[in-house]
């Protein structure tokens, strides 16, 4: 049987089936159009910054436009940009000026981006960040703008973290009251460890964890919190990488999910082009439900609150793969039967899926499957696939293919490719 992972304190049953979200980072560091982290990475002013917050008016918003976009892509669930770094917030707090109806564009941009991805039938998820760049209580460290600026930090040396942590605290209150159910909330980030000399990161006491977790579970119970408060959550959340297998944990595996970027940036980036083909964002998403993890890919959208058309194009082209092969994906996990090269196993139940990243000539051979198999046909056509298990005194016949165990079974595929990113053979098992 496929391996199960560590249960959670959080509703996770509906997050390992649906296995595939949207990201989703914007806010007015998309006027700047040069990365989310552009005020960190150019040391910007609060004074300099204010042009985006002044100018920031996304006249071509249509939230039901992103959630059309995601729904057809196959995705299951979206995670927003409540507040990033810089402070800004997408809804009308009542604990902040620092927010969308103060900008020209003067309306909350979250409500109606969370009623337009329920209709479609997706689950919401908020990111929101425990770091604020433009909090007057929130202290200087390595990380802020003004790190390198000496007559500001013994200026503002006397701020208070726990006069911040109020603020996190009274805001993630807000957003898990005001909106009802909220199936994810995506903390980002802890850094304690981080030492700058003159300073240390922040990290679960800055946060006060503990309390903010205890807040959560009373006020959504079920609700997925990831594993960046610096205390245990429900989720592992690697970014911008792939893990070689099933992440763990002290030797036992957890729920996981990638957070991965079309390109180099999460907010939008006029000028950065290393954007990943449909092909890798395809694999990529195998890859992660091959070793037990999901996928939250995630999009910038512009300061006119527009997708990228590059985003576009590889959302439609994901969603047109996941039209002909989503039971591929949904539902499934990783298997305890090992591959081939250059292919991937996902299972559900006695389902059995070979995703095959590089096209072979005729035969592929698959260990271990010899008498496990019934019935083989490829996902996108349901066309029948053959298969056999070779005679041990045929395997180094010269029209046989040679050096395969007793356990193999061999697949005799058509050698045109399917027309498709990745084929996938959908094999049924015996009970």
């Amino acid at each position: 049987m496929p391996t199960l992972p560590e249960s959670t304190i959080g509703d996770t049953s509906w997050f390992i089936d649906e296995r595939f979200g949207m990201f989703i980072h914007w806010g007015i560091y998309a006027a700047a159009a040069r990365h989310e982290w552009v005020k960190h990475r150019e040391k910007i002013s609060d004074e300099d910054y204010q042009k985006y917050f002044d100018h920031f008016d996304p006249d071509l918003y249509d939230p039901r436009t992103w959630a059309r976009e995601a729904k057809n892509a196959g995705m299951k669930y979206f995670v927003i940009t409540t507040k990033h770094h810089d402070g800004f917030c997408l809804w009308d707090s009542a604990l902040t000026d620092y927010k969308a109806t103060n900008t020209p564009c003067g309306k909350d941009l979250l409500t109606p981006m969370v009623e337009a991805f329920r209709d479609e039938g997706l689950r919401v998820g908020f990111y929101h960040s425990l770091i604020d760049w433009h909090h007057p209580q929130f202290t200087i460290d390595g990380l802020h703008p003004m790190r390198e600026n000496e007559e500001f930090r013994e200026a503002q040396k006397h701020r208070d973290v726990t006069k911040y942590a109020e603020y996190l605290h009274g805001q993630t209150r807000e957003l898990l009251t005001r909106f009802g159910k909220i199936d994810i909330i995506w903390f980002d980030f802890s850094y304690s460890q981080a030492d700058y000399g003159w300073s240390k990161g922040k990290g679960k006491d800055d946060w006060q964890s503990e309390k903010l977790m205890a807040m959560l579970r009373d006020l959504q119970p079920g609700i997925i919190v990831n594993n960046r408060l610096e205390i245990p959550g429900d989720v592992h959340t690697p970014e911008q990488f792939q893990p070689r297998g099933w992440v763990e944990i002290n030797g036992k595996p957890v729920v996981w999910e990638a957070c991965q970027t079309f390109s180099g940036s999460w907010g939008y980036y006029r000028d950065e082009y290393t954007w990943k083909s449909t092909d890798m964002l395809v694999q990529m998403l195998i890859d992660g439900v091959a070793k037990g993890g999901n996928l939250l890919l995630n999009v910038g959208p512009n300061a006119r609150g527009e997708l990228d058309p590059r985003a576009i194009e590889r959302l439609r082209g994901m969603g047109e793969w996941m039209r002909l092969h989503s039971r591929s994906i949904y539902g499934c996990t990783a298997s305890d039967f090992v591959s081939p090269a250059d292919c991937r196993y996902t299972q559900n139940g006695n389902r059995l899926y070979l995703h095959l990243f590089a096209w072979p000539f005729r035969n592929i051979h698959l260990d271990g499957l010899a008498g496990k198999v019934q019935y083989a046909q490829l996902l996108n056509d349901a066309s029948e696939i053959h298969f056999a298990a070779i005679p041990a005194h045929q395997q180094v016949h010269n029209t046989t293919p040679g050096g395969v165990g007793a356990d193999t079974l061999t697949l005799d595929l058509p050698i045109s490719k399917p027309d498709v990113v990745v084929p996938v053979v959908e094999m049924f098992l015996k009970d």
